[in-house]
């Protein structure tokens, strides 16, 4: 899979509180696959993890919200963690850059409590999905068919649980970003 994922690249758009585990493997996966992978941030400034029981290690920023654009990249990964997507799905530019993916029909990855964004971007409606369980009620009140599977992909929306699901979501986020854009994804 390697060789058709060179020369791709991936914006991880995060803040303050993402789950460690569900940044540091999925972008380990990425590059692995020989994938050029960017942490943007909302002011370009490095981030604080979330090591599921106390503060973690500081991840420095590739990218500051500001200086990116879709175009810039072939697909888009959203770690969880609670503080991360509280903060994101309330800050405009996060969630126009987010949309963007969508209409551009590119691989969207977002697991745990990310999928919070995507409501808030206004993505979701009619979309099969999964998260931690605790966000359920709140994607099916935005008109989600939520399932309780490890990995749901969805026209290249590809969603997941907890880090017990990273293998599945990693795996499943590769192979969308191989396939490329998706005439079915959409905002």
């Amino acid at each position: 899979m390697s060789q058709a994922l060179n020369a791709k690249r991936v914006a991880i758009l995060a803040a303050d509180g993402f789950e460690e585990s569900e940044l540091s493997v999925p972008r380990a996966s990425l590059q692995k696959n020989g994938i050029e992978v960017h942490i943007v941030t909302p002011d370009g400034k490095g981030i604080r993890a979330w090591a599921e029981t106390e503060w973690g290690d500081t991840y420095e920023a590739d990218k500051a919200l500001s200086d990116v654009s879709e175009s810039d990249y072939h697909a888009l990964m959203l770690p969880g963690g609670l503080f991360n997507p509280d903060e994101l799905r309330t800050n405009d530019d996060a969630l126009s850059f987010v949309k963007a993916f969508f209409q551009a029909g590119k691989p969207v990855g977002a697991i745990c409590h990310a999928p919070w964004i995507l409501i808030n971007a206004g993505v979701v409606d009619g979309r099969k999905m999964t998260s931690v369980p605790s966000i359920a009620l709140d994607l099916k009140n935005a008109g989600v068919n939520w399932v309780d599977e490890a990995v749901v992909c969805d026209e290249a929306l590809v969603t997941s649980r907890t880090p017990k699901d990273l293998d599945a979501f990693c795996s499943k986020l590769l192979e969308e970003i191989q396939e490329g854009k998706h005439s079915g994804q959409h905002a």
